[in-house]
This record gives C-alpha cells, sequence and structure tokens, in this order.
C-alpha cells in the first residue's frame, strides 16, 4: 500500500499521515510532483532483463517520452543478494537534486522516497504499480532498505541518465528509513 507523511524538515517526529493513493497524489501535486497508480499488468520474471523489462512496457515508456521530451530509459533492479546493495543504498540516502526531471515506476517491490521542498518533507512509500516524478531541483533521496528487493524503470530528460548534485546536507539522517517509516505508519 502507498503512503506519505508529511512533516516540516524540523520536526520529523510528528507527521501527517496520508493513505488514500488519490490524496497522496494530490497533496504532492502542490510541490510539482507526479504520483500515480499503473496497474503492472506484465508478468515477469524475478530475473528479467532490462530489456525485457523495457519491452513489457514500451507502450507506457514511449507514451511518457512523448508526454516529457525523456532521452534516457533504465532499469534498476536489486535484491537483497546484491554484492553492491549497502554502497548503492548509502549513495542514495544522501540529499540530492537533477538538473532534469526524472520520472520512477515500480516495476516490482517497494522502496522510499523523500522529497524535501521548502520546510517539509515529503516521505512517500513506493510500491509495485506506483509512478513518481521528480522535478528538476528538488532535493531528495531514496531509502531502499537493507534488504533491496525493487525494480524501477527510470525515465530521464538527461541522455546520460542518473547524474546527482549532492547538496552536503546530512537532513537525511533526521529521518526514518524504509523499516522504520512501515514500523511508523502500520
Amino acid at each position: 500500500m502507498s503512503l506519505l507523511s508529511i512533516t516540516t524538515d524540523s520536526n520529523p517526529k510528528a507527521p501527517e499521515w496520508v493513505r488514500d493513493p488519490l490524496e497522496i497524489a494530490e497533496k504532492l501535486s502542490h510541490i510539482g510532483v507526479l504520483f500515480e497508480r499503473w496497474e503492472a499488468r506484465q508478468p515477469l520474471s524475478d530475473h528479467a532483463s532490462e530489456e525485457e523489462v523495457i519491452t513489457a512496457y514500451q507502450q507506457a515508456i514511449d507514451h511518457l517520452k512523448d508526454l516529457y521530451g525523456f532521452q534516457s530509459v533504465d532499469v534498476v533492479s536489486l535484491k537483497p543478494d546484491h554484492p553492491d546493495r549497502e554502497a548503492l543504498r548509502a549513495k542514495f540516502l544522501n540529499e540530492h537534486t537533477h538538473d532534469e526531471f526524472e520520472v520512477r515506476f515500480f516495476v516490482e517491490g517497494r522502496g522510499l522516497f523523500a522529497l524535501h521542498h521548502e520546510d517539509r518533507v515529503f516521505l512517500v512509500l513506493c510500491e509495485k504499480g506506483d509512478l513518481l516524478s521528480v522535478p528538476d531541483g528538488v532535493r531528495h533521496w531514496f531509502d531502499m532498505g537493507i534488504e533491496p528487493d525493487f525494480k524501477c524503470i527510470r525515465l530521464f530528460t538527461n541522455p546520460e541518465g542518473w547524474v546527482a548534485n549532492f547538496t552536503g546536507d546530512p537532513i537525511a539522517d533526521r529521518f526514518p528509513r524504509l523499516a522504520e517509516f512501515l514500523e511508523a505508519g502500520s
């Protein structure tokens, strides 16, 4: 189940919780973020290649490319036994921005996005079927958890793909990680 919490950046202990996907979409639209629930209709094996995932969702990818001018598409997939999971998790846990707009569509699994807008932090639990956009310049970070298990299609307007500008702000350390978020939101 998708889940959103909204707090101020100075008080992460008193969130407003939002569970309804339509209300999540409405709240995030106020900061320029697109959140949609898509039906993940294409069956894929746990070990589907990047090419197989892109082929299975080619129609939706083409629609987003036409709509937003995306130049780059890839698939990021991590399982609990991935040898670099700790290093990858640490990299994405640092607050950063991008110079271009990006979109993530969760084909499998889940992850926790944090969007830092002005003095508020929006923690968004994305699961299979969730599409989330991150506009250029929006400060954010992502937690895949200690035992990552997700597969996402990522779309970028930059042909080079994922290029981060790290802010150096340790704000992410003050907010719950995926496991704590799941516990607090239950």
